[in-house]
């Protein structure tokens, strides 16, 4: 009976050690959207949207457990000019005073490797919901190099939007409808700091002969009891 309790306890330590995917917050610092759109023909005109925050639940080893919730803050939108920020900002088109957000949530992720993956969720953006597909590359997983040392998720992704389908439809004549974005996003996990971020830092897990060993030497104990 020791020696199958025995048996039992370890070969279920490997399954505690990977019960949970991993908690990470967005670095809202390194964390940035690039928007690209159609200006009048002449050229494709680039933005940038900084300081986005969010929570993402993550196991490098089982993407389709991964969840995600984004808030992005259209209010700090920047096209490199204040008057086409403000004109972009207005309530004819993005209508930042009213929507100074846009938020989207992952409801479902279809691995494609060890690195990719498309994330299905709803974007909803200037008071429109819809659904969004974003193709999602994993650029690194690992202990940070700079203090203080998080562990550190980094994240290129790209999805294509029409700008009509959120109820973005002023300027035909001079501003394309598609929209082409890019994101690249830096997630640090919850917790202690100092949490071991690869297996050479952890403890190994239990070998079969380790099992074995264990469990012979159980046996031995149990026998040298018995009256």
């Amino acid at each position: 009976m020791l020696r199958l309790l025995l048996l039992l306890t370890f070969s279920l330590l490997p399954l505690a050690a990977s019960a949970a995917p991993d908690r990470y917050r967005l670095d809202p610092v390194h964390t940035r959207v690039l928007f690209a759109i159609e200006h009048a023909g002449f050229s494709q005109a680039l933005g940038t949207v900084s300081g986005s925050e969010g929570v993402l639940q993550f196991d490098p080893d089982d993407w389709s457990s991964a969840q995600l919730e984004v808030v992005v803050p259209i209010s700090r939108l920047d096209l490199g000019d204040d008057k086409w920020n403000q004109a972009t900002l207005a309530r004819n088109l993005l209508d930042g005073d009213r929507f100074p957000q846009a938020r989207f949530v992952s409801h479902r992720v279809e691995p494609i490797d060890a690195q990719h993956a498309r994330v299905f969720g709803q974007l909803n953006l200037r008071g429109v919901t819809r659904d969004v597909v974003l193709d999602v590359t994993l650029n690194a997983i690992k202990r940070h190099p700079l203090p203080p040392f998080r562990r550190t998720a980094g994240f290129s992704a790209t999805t294509t939007l029409s700008r009509a389908d959120f109820g973005i439809d002023a300027w035909k004549s001079v501003i394309g409808d598609r929209v082409e974005l890019r994101i690249e996003a830096e997630a640090v996990r919850d917790g202690n700091a100092e949490a071991p971020d690869t297996p050479s830092d952890a403890a190994p897990a239990p070998t079969d002969d380790t099992l074995q060993d264990a469990a012979d030497s159980a046996l031995k104990l149990e026998q040298g009891h018995q009256p």
